[in-house]
């Protein structure tokens, strides 16, 4: 069964939901609620990543994410904490999340692959070139497919050297990441390059602006939110282990419809 892991911004300026739950108690409660609705994970971050944005650094990061982490991990739900700082990925494992999800791979931090070997928790690696300010004048490919995978094996190779359990890796092409445009549709449909490397791979394309060359720069977040849900089931059919969505309800009524086609 494919993972679906549900994005919880405990941020002002994400750039899809950025200010609708930046109190710990709002994020918490749409945690719960992503939860409720299918969601296997639950992904919390305290910094937004778009392009262009500005770092908070660690204490407001702390302050934003970790009372939410807490709350939602003593549910019992798998958390999720969605930052590139070893320190605080460190904190966020000792008050429960079981899975670092960094953007950077390891690269904006020295210190992080040290902190997820010690701690055995699993390790997202994002497919990444620089920092999101000046992320867009890095995406220059030949073969876009090709190169993500071989950068992203690097970070393996890296994480593996520090200590970390191999089975305890998961992949993101990074969608949106250092890639323009038609860039992030192919690296959707050479996935097989990424999933070629033999670990679990997560794609995270909800609402993000590549998909407006589809459906139209002025779409609505519904909108959004369903052509998030149709991308989510062509990466499981390219053998995608997960998804990353704000909106877990479209995609998964999307995943169970597939599933029930191909059982007929």
């Amino acid at each position: 069964m494919i993972q679906i892991m549900g994005i919880v911004n405990a941020t002002p300026d994400s750039f899809s939901d950025g200010g609708e739950h930046d109190e710990p108690d709002a994020a918490i409660e749409h945690g719960r609620t992503l939860a409720a609705h299918g969601a296997t994970i639950l992904d919390v971050g305290g910094e937004s990543t778009r392009p262009g944005s500005v770092p908070v650094g660690f204490d407001e990061e702390v302050r934003r994410a970790l009372p939410v982490v807490e709350r939602l991990a003593a549910d019992g739900s798998l958390v999720s904490i969605d930052t590139y700082r070893a320190a605080t990925a460190e904190r966020a494992i000792a008050a429960g999340a079981r899975i670092v999800n960094d953007v950077s791979g390891g690269l904006a931090d020295a210190d992080m692959l040290d902190v997820v070997a010690d701690a055995g928790v699993e390790f997202l690696i994002g497919h990444w070139r620089g920092p999101s300010a000046d992320m867009y004048a890095l995406a220059e490919y030949e073969h876009v497919g090709r190169e993500v995978a071989r950068e992203l094996g690097q970070r393996v190779d890296a994480a593996v050297a520090a200590g970390i359990d191999p089975s305890k890796i998961i992949l993101d092409p990074g969608v949106g990441f250092a890639k323009a445009g038609a860039q992030n549709w192919r690296v959707l449909r050479e996935l097989g390059d990424v999933t070629a490397l033999g670990f679990r791979v997560l794609v995270g394309t909800s609402r993000k602006r590549f998909l407006s060359s589809a459906i139209g720069e002025d779409a609505s977040r519904d909108r959004r939110d369903i052509a998030t849900a149709v991308t989510s089931v062509l990466a499981q059919r390219a053998g995608a282990w997960g998804v990353r969505v704000h909106d877990v309800t479209s995609t998964r009524d999307a995943l169970a419809v597939t599933d029930s086609w191909d059982a007929a």
